[in-house]
């Protein structure tokens, strides 16, 4: 099965940029109420993900500099970020995907340029395994 079948495109997913403030990162996260959001660089590449976590410990580690109410000073690009979500590209293959999404609450997709175009969210792949399993249970007997 092709990854582009479960692809949720760019255009409809939520995603900050490397340049955006906390606080317009909060906002992102809480308006969707995600508690992870993709990063892209400025010319569109994946440039990773960024948690609820990843920033509330860069607030804590801050020592009481980066609070609610000055969050809009400090830019994302200066977060730690300690999940490495890997991305997955749109040409590869079904196992690929799984092996991803075992780890991940969503996968990036990039192009062959490394630009993200989606995301394909575990939740998608693991209806897809569930209706192959029905499949193959109702196909047995």
């Amino acid at each position: 099965m092709n990854i582009a079948f479960f692809l949720l495109p760019k255009q409809e997913v939520a995603c900050v940029t490397l340049d955006s403030t906390l606080r317009q990162t909060l906002e992102r996260m809480e308006h969707h109420r995600y508690t992870a959001i993709p990063i892209l660089s400025s010319n569109g590449e994946y440039a990773g993900t960024v948690t609820e976590g990843d920033l509330l410990w860069y607030m804590k580690d801050s020592h009481g500099k980066v609070t609610f109410d000055n969050a809009s000073k400090f830019l994302l690009k200066d977060v730690p970020l300690r999940m490495n979500n890997k991305p997955v590209s749109i040409d590869a293959d079904m196992e690929d995907l799984i092996n991803l999404a075992k780890v991940q609450n969503f996968v990036p997709v990039v192009d062959d340029m490394n630009r993200f175009i989606g995301i394909v969210r575990r939740s998608q792949i693991i209806e897809y395994c569930e209706k192959f399993v029905s499949r193959q249970s109702l196909e047995s007997l």
